[in-house]
């Protein structure tokens, strides 16, 4: 495997395609329009210059190197075409990935391994969309992959396993701790153990009991942890975490009302560290500048 494109240059799809690169693949990061591309830009310098600094194996040349292996393009049939493994990170919205898998797969090569980033939705449920089914799972990275270097691989009922194993040996080489799972599970494992957490902390926003400021404080300051619930919202995207939310059929009062909370603050383009505002604001390296 050598050629990885990477579908979507947000603030995950920037990351994945940047960490792939400076591990020494050659990529190709698709986004919609120039402008999109010319914001990815931006992320890649910022990303780039977190990896020297929090890094021991990778210094400037290393990020030179990787960044001369990275191209951008707005053509996606000709960066499905040359790629050996495509791997889309597109926004949480059904209709917007099985568009975008139509083109891809429509497109990508007979041995090319189709795999999508989605935290929300399940692979079976756009699999078909691809064309090649048989060649299609899940590969989801954490945030601040470079550090949070987890990868979870989750096949659907109708992947080849042999895919699996593929993907498990790429997750190595690019310095990822591959994480197999059996089957499909709705947030994977480690999002199956977060919400229970984020959850908590949106009922007590939702009903006045604390603001975030305080939850996140009163949790850093008691756990040790680097962050409280209310930055990992910000740093997952407040766009990701309302998608999760509407996927549930019968919400509470509570959730309703953070879920009301969440579309006025998407409404006003706050959607985390994405855009430098979520719950708290940020500087342009996502270090949290009001508490």
């Amino acid at each position: 495997m050598n050629k990885v494109t990477v579908l979507g240059s947000g603030v995950l799809g920037a990351q994945i395609a940047l960490v792939t690169s400076v591990r020494g693949f050659e990529v190709a990061a698709w986004d919609i329009n120039d402008e999109a591309c010319a914001s990815a830009a931006k992320r890649f310098d910022t990303f780039g210059a977190q990896m020297v600094r929090e890094l021991d194996d990778v210094s400037a040349d290393d990020l030179a190197a990787g960044r001369a292996r990275l191209t951008q393009t707005t053509d996606i049939e000709a960066a499905a075409a040359n790629a050996d493994l495509i791997i889309e990170a597109v926004p949480e919205n059904l209709e917007i990935k099985r568009d975008v898998w139509s083109k891809a797969g429509a497109a990508a090569g007979e041995h090319t391994i189709l795999a999508t980033n989605t935290s929300t939705l399940l692979p079976s449920e756009f699999a078909d969309a691809t064309g090649h089914p048989e060649r299609f799972l899940a590969l989801h990275f954490a945030n601040h992959i470079w550090l949070n270097n987890t990868a979870e691989i989750m096949p659907h009922a109708g992947t080849d396993p042999k895919y699996v194993d593929i993907l498990e040996r790429f997750a190595t080489d690019i310095k990822m701790l591959p994480v197999k799972l059996q089957k499909e599970q709705p947030g994977y494992v480690l999002n199956t153990l977060l919400v229970p957490f984020l959850n908590a902390a949106q009922y007590l926003l939702a009903n006045g009991v604390a603001s975030p400021e305080d939850v996140d404080k009163n949790w850093r300051n008691s756990t040790g942890a680097p962050m409280g619930p209310f930055e990992i919202m910000d740093m997952v995207g407040l766009r990701t975490v309302h998608a999760v939310g509407s996927l549930k059929p019968n919400p509470s009062a509570s959730e309703s009302a953070f879920h009301k909370i969440l579309e006025e603050m998407i409404a006003e383009g706050r959607i985390g560290k994405e855009s430098g505002q979520g719950f708290f604001t940020y500087d342009e390296e996502d270090n949290r500048v009001s508490r």
